[in-house]
């Protein structure tokens, strides 16, 4: 018999719908009965998102406020000064950050940035914080010199379904985010890949890109479930505030069916959560939810303050995990 709580990487794409179509007390059940296998329920992580170098990106994603395609009102700015990260870092870990999160708007990173970004990596590491970057595509050797510098985590999301992949971006290909994570693997560095939902895409859509993760060779460690933030003057923004965002109820049981089809995993809710209600807060962290990130702002969008945070903490009796989870490495 199956232990539905033991990680599995032979799932198929039917399995993954099936579990989209159950009824949703019966999904949310079993999503908390598997979290509970692996993870303190009570306990949530918290991770801290900076924005070290802002705006200008060559890609095209159509969902982003920092790609050049678009005309969102955003400004670009030049990687930041190490010091100045490290500082933000040390404030972040005041405020109860367990792992410091640092993002660039680049379509892959250049060897010319690495010294930079290693003295960051470095200084964050040494605060005692779990270090992540997200800097777009890498080479196996970019990757080991990461690794080298203390990075703990690489943030490469898949975005969507493979189906509806091209709906979102054309420059660069499904194959070249899977080829940018196998270089983190390779480099012992845990990975961080989820995506976004909310685009315009079907629920078979969604389907996929947590089929594609389920089936990876290792499991995300961290798995970020990103409700789209609609930016005005962006295709797919302006598209969903003109026809609507999705149903709650859905984006739970897309965390849900994440829960289960990567039980080990970190599931963050991620971007969105500033105009999620508390009682949608709530039904994700039930449905398998255990990680968040804090402070003011994400990289370019809002989100919830650390006050609301700590009173909904408290009202649901949340508390910060106590030490960083082991990786997944399932």
């Amino acid at each position: 018999m199956i232990d539905p709580a033991q990680p599995r990487h032979d799932w198929t794409l039917a399995e993954v719908e099936a579990l989209f179509a159950l009824p949703f007390p019966q999904l949310v059940f079993q999503a908390a009965a598997v979290h509970r296998r692996w993870f303190d329920p009570s306990e949530v992580q918290l991770s801290q998102l900076l924005s070290v170098k802002t705006g200008g990106c060559a890609e095209n994603c159509g969902y982003c406020s920092q790609s050049a395609s678009f005309d969102t009102g955003l400004r670009a700015s030049k990687l930041m000064d190490p010091q100045v990260v490290i500082a933000q870092a040390e404030q972040a870990k005041a405020g109860g950050a367990q792992r410091f999160c640092m993002g660039a708007a680049w379509r892959e990173l250049k060897d010319r940035d690495l010294p930079k970004l290693a003295a960051m990596i470095s200084g964050v590491k040494a605060l005692g914080l779990e270090t992540c970057a997200t800097l777009g595509m890498l080479t196996p050797a970019q990757a080991q010199e990461l690794k080298a510098a203390g990075l703990d985590y690489y943030n490469h999301n898949l975005d969507t379904g493979p189906d509806y992949y091209a709906a979102v971006v054309t420059t660069r290909t499904y194959q070249d985010r899977l080829d940018t994570l196998a270089a983190v693997r390779d480099s012992g560095m845990s990975t961080c890949c989820g995506g976004i939902v909310g685009m315009g895409e079907s629920r078979r859509d969604r389907a996929g890109l947590l089929h594609a993760l389920a089936t990876l060779p290792a499991h995300p460690d961290s798995l970020p479930v990103n409700a789209l933030v609609p930016v005005a003057g962006t295709p797919i923004g302006d598209k969903v505030r003109r026809e609507g965002e999705l149903d709650g109820l859905e984006f739970a049981r897309t965390v849900a069916v994440a829960r289960l089809v990567c039980p080990r995993a970190m599931v963050r809710l991620s971007a969105g959560r500033e105009t999620m209600s508390r009682e949608l807060q709530a039904l994700c962290f039930l449905a398998g939810a255990n990680s968040i990130f804090v402070g003011g702002r994400l990289l370019t969008t809002a989100n919830p303050e650390r006050d609301t945070d700590a009173a909904l903490f408290a009202d649901l009796g949340l508390r910060p995990m106590a030490e960083p989870a082991p990786p997944a490495r399932a």
